[in-house]
C-alpha cells in the first residue's frame, strides 16, 4: 500500500508547504509550483549526500497490512481513511528513506537510487525505556515549572551490567542493500529486535527496500507485556516489569557512485504509536519545534518583510478549526473564548484582510491566543489545552503556550504586516503527487511531511516524542539528530539515583548529559511505559468548574468525536432534518468503554490504564467523509465531516461484535 495525494485540495497543500507548515517561522520558497523545473543545477559535482527525512516516523500496528508515511506535506497517507483492517486491526505506518546528492552550493543534484549507485543501508534501534528514569515533568522549564527529579525505573535492579541485560531491548545493527529486498518482510536477516528480562523476545520491526533501493523501516506490532506475573498497571508513565515495542535509532547509508564511496548524512527513525486522527494536524507540530530550534541556533532565518497570510497565518487557523472535530472544548470555543469559527471560509476571509479598518477584529482574535510572554495563567485562551507545567497550579505553563516565534508571527498579522493572498474559498484544485514536486523542494517536503503530524507541545510527556527535541544540543544540523561518539555500547546512561535538570543538561565527569548527541533508544526513552497507559490517561482533565473539559493532544488522541452511527443518521434522508441536525451536533467520548463496561463496571482511572493495553487496536480513527447532498435543509452541517470509523467492541469477550446502532425499520 502506498500513500497518494488524492482528495487533498491543492491550495490547502500549498498553505501547508510553502514557506511554512502550520505557521512555521521558516523562510523558503513560496510554494511547490507545478510548473517549477525539475532539472538539476549546472554544477553537478557531488559535494555530499544526505538521507531524507532527517527524522522519520513509523507507527505501530497489529495488522500485517501497512502504508507508507506521508511524503507530501498536508496530504494524509491514506486519503480514503482506511487505516484499519476491520474493527480490531490497525495498519502499520512505514517510513521510507531516500538519499539526495548536493553540490557545493547546497543545491539538489538528484535523488540517488539503486539505478545510479550502490547503497548499503544500516539501522540500529533500541528500546531503553525500562532502564531510564521515571517521568514527572519536563526538566527544561526553569522557575516557571521546576523540573521534578525522577527515580530510575526498575531501580531494584542495581548493577549497570545487570540493568543492560535485563532492561535494554537492543537490536543489532542491521544492514540491507539492493532492490525489493525482503519484500515479504519475513527474512530474519533483516529483523529488528531484542530481549527483555532475559526471557521475552521483543520484535522491534524489520527492514525492506523498495523497487528503487530506498529503505523502508517497519515498526513492531504495538504489543506491551509484563515480565512479572500479577503485575497490574498503576501509573500513567512508569510501570516496573513492563515493556513495549517502541524504539528509535540512527539510519545510515554508505553509497558508492562511479567507484567513489560516500557516507551520507545520517537520518533517524522513531517508531511510535498510531495517529488516530491522521488528517487533522496538531496545533503545534514537531516540525514547528525543530524549526524554532534551527532559527534560534542561527542555522535558519525567520521570515522577513510582509507575511503571506496563506503561508504563515491560515495554516494555524486551519489547525484550530479542525480541532473542532476532536475536542468539544474547541468546538464550543465561540462561547468560552469569544472567537468565530475558524473552519468558516467567510470568517477566514475577514481575518485575511490587512486593511486598518479590519484591525479591530484582528486584535480581538489575537488577544484570544495565550501570550507566551505573560506570567499570568490565562486559562480561557486558545488553544484550550493543558501544558507542560500542569504540576504547578499557578504556573503560566499549566496551559498550552504557543512557542514565541509562532506568537511573533501572530503579532505581525495583528499589526497588518501581511498580504492577503488567499484567493477565493473553498479551493477545489488538487495537491501534487510527490514526483511532481520540483527536485529542489523534495528534501524539504520529506522533512516536513514526516514531522508536521507529530505533536509539538504539552510535553507531559507527549504523544510520540517529547521536550528534549526543543534543544539544539540534540542536533548537528537542522532537523538532523546527532549520533553520540561517546556512547556506551550497552546503551545504559547512569546519571545517578535521581535525574535532575542539572544532570540532564550537564552530565557527570564520567557520563555525558542526556541533552546531547543521542544513542539508539534515547528519543523514546522519555515516554510512558507501556505507551498505551498515557494514551488513556491524558484524554482530559476535569476540574471542579467542569465546563469546558481541558484536553491534551486531541489531534493525535481524540477526545470527543462524531461516531459513525451518528454520521449514518446525518446522512439518512428518511429522518427529519431536525433529527439529523441533532445527531450532527452530538459528540461522544473517543475512549468510551475503555475503563469498563457492564453492570458492575468500576470505570475507574486505573481500569482505563490497564484495559487500554488490550483495547488500543479497537479504537476508532477519525477520517474525512462527505457530507449530505441536501445540506440546504440542515443548518450548520458542512460539506465535509470528520467521522470516527472502524471502532471495535470494548468488550474483552472476543466473540462480541461492535455495535453499529439499531436496525432501521
Amino acid at each position: 500500500m502506498t500513500n497518494s495525494a488524492g482528495g487533498m485540495k491543492r491550495r490547502d497543500f500549498l498553505a501547508g508547504v510553502g514557506a511554512t507548515a502550520f505557521a512555521l517561522p521558516l523562510a523558503a520558497r513560496a510554494a511547490y509550483a507545478q510548473s517549477a523545473s525539475n532539472e538539476a543545477p549546472a554544477d553537478t559535482k557531488i559535494h555530499r549526500l544526505a538521507i531524507y527525512p532527517p527524522l522519520g516516523i513509523s507507527r505501530v500496528g497489529n495488522s500485517a497490512l501497512w502504508f507508507r508515511a506521508p511524503e507530501v506535506p498536508g496530504v494524509p497517507a491514506l486519503p480514503k481513511g482506511d487505516y484499519k483492517e476491520g474493527p480490531d486491526k490497525i495498519k502499520k505506518q512505514v517510513q521510507r528513506f531516500r538519499i539526495y546528492a548536493f553540490n557545493e552550493q547546497g543545491q539538489v543534484i538528484r535523488e540517488v537510487t539503486a539505478a545510479n549507485a550502490s547503497i548499503e543501508w544500516a539501522v540500529e534501534v533500541a528500546n531503553t525505556k525500562a532502564a531510564w528514569y521515571g517521568f514527572n515533568n519536563p526538566l527544561d522549564n526553569g522557575a516557571l515549572a521546576p523540573g521534578l527529579p525522577g527515580q530510575k525505573r526498575n531501580q531494584f535492579i542495581v548493577p549497570d551490567g545487570e540493568r543492560a541485560a535485563m532492561l535494554v531491548i537492543k537490536s543489532k545493527k542491521v544492514a540491507i542493500s539492493g532492490r525489493s529486498v525482503n519484500a515479504r518482510g519475513s527474512d530474519p536477516a533483516y529483523a529488528l529486535g531484542g530481549t527483555f528480562w532475559r526471557k521475552l523476545d521483543v520484535p522491534l520491526g524489520h527492514l525492506q527496500t523498495d523497487a528503487d533501493g530506498r529503505l523502508e523501516v517497519f515498526p513492531a506490532d504495538g504489543v506491551s507485556r509484563s515480565a512479572v506475573a500479577n503485575n497490574p498497571i498503576s501509573n500513567f508513565s512508569d510501570n516496573d516489569g513492563w515493556q513495549d515495542d517502541w524504539c528509535d535509532g540512527p539510519v545510515e547509508a554508505k553509497v558508492t557512485i562511479g567507484g567513489t564511496a560516500y557516507q551520507a548524512d545520517n537520518g533517524w527513525i522513531a517508531c511510535v504509536g498510531p495517529h488516530f486522527a491522521p488528517a487533522i494536524p496538531p496545533f503545534i507540530s514537531l516540525f514547528d519545534i525543530a524549526t524554532d530550534v534551527a532559527v534560534e541556533a542561527g542555522w535558519m532565518k525567520p521570515p522577513e518583510g510582509k507575511l503571506s497570510f496563506r503561508k504563515y497565518i491560515y495554516p494555524l487557523f486551519r489547525a484550530i478549526g479542525l480541532l473542532n472535530w476532536v475536542a468539544a472544548a474547541q468546538n464550543l470555543s465561540e462561547r468560552w473564548i469569544d472567537v468565530g469559527n475558524f473552519a468558516d471560509p467567510a470568517y477566514i476571509k475577514r481575518l485575511a484582510d490587512p486593511k486598518p479598518e479590519a484591525r479591530a477584529l484582528r486584535t480581538h482574535v489575537f488577544r484570544a491566543f495565550r501570550n507566551p510572554n505573560d506570567s499570568a495563567q490565562q486559562q480561557y485562551k486558545l488553544p484550550y489545552m493543558l501544558g507542560d507545567g500542569i504540576n504547578y497550579d499557578g504556573s503560566p505553563l499549566f496551559w498550552f503556550r504557543i512557542p514565541k516565534q509562532q506568537y511573533a508571527i501572530l503579532q505581525k498579522w495583528e499589526a497588518g504586516d501581511f498580504v492577503d493572498d488567499m484567493g477565493p474559498l473553498p479551493w477545489k484544485d488538487e495537491a501534487p503527487e510527490f514526483d511532481k514536486i520540483p527536485l529542489s523542494e523534495q528534501p524539504e517536503a520529506l522533512t516536513r511531511a514526516a514531522l508536521e503530524m507529530c505533536s509539538g507541545g504539552a510535553f507531559h510527556p507527549g504523544v510520540e516524542l517529547t521536550w528534549p527535541l526543543r534543544h539544539k544540543e540534540l542536533y548537528w544540523a537542522p532537523y538532523r539528530i546527532a549520533l553520540s561518539t561517546k556512547r556506551d555500547p550497552t546503551l545504559i546512561q547512569d546519571l545517578g539515583q535521581l535525574l535532575t535538570p542539572e544532570l540532564a543538561f550537564k552530565g557527570t565527569a564520567a557520563v555525558p548529559p542526556a541533552i546531547a548527541p543521542q544513542m539508539p533508544g534515547d528519543l523514546t526513552r522519555w515516554m510512558g511505559i507501556p505507551w498505551q497507559c498515557d494514551a488513556f490517561s491524558c484524554q482530559q482533565v476535569v476540574f471542579s468548574n467542569d465546563f469546558p473539559n481541558a484536553v491534551w493532544w486531541p489531534a493525535l488522541l481524540p477526545i470527543d468525536v462524531l461516531p459513525e452511527v451518528y454520521y449514518d443518521a446525518v446522512m439518512d434522508p428518511k429522518l427529519s432534518p431536525a433529527q439529523r441536525v441533532k445527531f450532527f451536533d452530538s459528540r461522544v467520548a473517543w475512549s468510551r468503554g475503555v475503563a469498563g463496561i457492564g453492570y458492575h463496571a468500576e470505570a475507574s482511572y486505573t481500569d482505563g490504564l490497564n484495559q487500554m493495553i488490550y483495547l488500543w487496536h479497537r479504537m476508532g480513527f477519525v477520517v474525512q467523509r462527505p457530507g449530505p447532498r441536501d445540506r440546504d435543509k440542515l443548518p450548520g452541517v458542512p460539506a465535509e465531516l470528520f467521522v470516527e470509523v472502524d471502532r471495535g467492541s470494548m468488550s474483552l469477550t472476543p466473540s462480541e461484535p461492535p455495535f453499529r446502532g439499531p436496525p432501521r425499520p
